[in-house]
């Protein structure tokens, strides 16, 4: 800014000054006016329209998909693309922290005093981008499937016998997510790590050694013998596919 636009934006400045009016008590009563017609309308609705509860809560079940609130949709997508573990601080930390310093270091590395958005490209561009993104993210994860869900593609094997066994891999693969599987064990890039990593199972046990276990497992593994025998079938199966390397 040279000192000709100084001076012009000082008196345009003034004279916009003696035509207004001060900040005390005329905007503060205009927020106050507005924070309580906010205030009351939260009240008034929960009052008649009460708070909606959802089931109550069992300590037990290993099936429970946690989600987040709808304005941290953006993070938990953030979380569920940065897959591998030790990536996870960076993703949950990390990467909003840095965004959270370019929008605090904006105003120093773009100085024009313009007002007007199309002469503010680095601020619009960085507004744009920002809002696409998180836009674009929280619809994602707003419909992102269960985190139980295995992320894993038949391997060519399975899908070289045909239809019928694509058909029980897929099936088996749905009875591990349902049956919480994946709150012990990990296979692929999801699940947990308090049991063994099923990755790469049917490589080092066989057929019957799997279906022994179901049946007969080691503590604090449940057995599944209440189970529908189909189920437990091709849970079996797909079980026994996981060869590693494969899919």
């Amino acid at each position: 800014m040279n000192t000709r636009e100084k001076e012009a934006y000082l008196r345009e400045y003034s004279i916009l000054k003696s035509q207004g009016k001060p900040f005390f008590p005329y905007s503060i009563a205009k927020d106050a006016i507005m924070a309580c017609v906010v205030m009351a309308s939260i009240i008034l609705m929960s009052l008649t329209l009460g708070a909606e509860l959802g089931p109550k809560v069992d300590p037990t079940t290993t099936t429970y998909t946690p989600r987040p609130e709808w304005y941290f949709f953006f993070l938990f997508e953030v979380l569920r693309v940065v897959k591998p573990p030790s990536l996870t601080p960076l993703a949950a930390i990390g990467v909003p922290t840095i965004c959270m310093i370019l929008l605090f270091l904006l105003p120093f590395y773009d100085r024009s005093p313009e007002r007007r958005p199309e002469r503010r490209p680095i601020a619009m561009a960085a507004a744009f981008f920002t809002i696409a993104a998180m836009a674009f993210l929280t619809y994602e994860g707003a419909n992102a499937g269960s985190p139980n869900q295995i992320d894993m593609e038949a391997p060519e094997a399975v899908v070289a016998q045909g239809a019928a066994n694509l058909r029980t891999w897929e099936s088996g693969k749905q009875v591990v997510a349902q049956s919480g599987c994946l709150a012990c064990h990990k296979i692929g890039h999801n699940g947990g790590t308090l049991g063994p990593d099923l990755t790469a199972i049917g490589g080092r046990l066989a057929r019957q050694a799997i279906a022994r276990t179901l049946v007969n497992p080691t503590a604090p593994m449940p057995a599944y013998t209440e189970l529908d025998e189909k189920k437990r079938d091709d849970l079996v199966e797909f079980l026994a596919q996981l060869k590693g390397g494969e899919h």
